[in-house]
């Protein structure tokens, strides 16, 4: 899967970036070398998230299923 990232550059220095397909996915560095590796953590968390908000979503207690509006 390929997910556009947009890296900026920070008026006091370093960069910022942002990931327009994953709301609120921001993340900052440095260097450029830098964001990039907290780009992808930030990305692998913002993910880890929403898979588990998507399995509370779905669960069942007693045969009831649930979902989370």
């Amino acid at each position: 899967m390929k997910i556009r990232a947009i890296i900026h550059p920070a008026e006091e220095g370093g960069y910022w970036a942002e990931v327009p397909a994953l709301p609120g996915c921001i993340t900052e560095g440095d260097t450029m070398e830098e964001v990039v590796i907290n780009l992808k953590d930030a990305m692998v968390g913002w993910l880890e998230v929403a898979n588990s908000r998507e399995a509370i979503a779905s669960t069942s207690v007693d045969g009831n299923v649930f979902a989370v509006i």
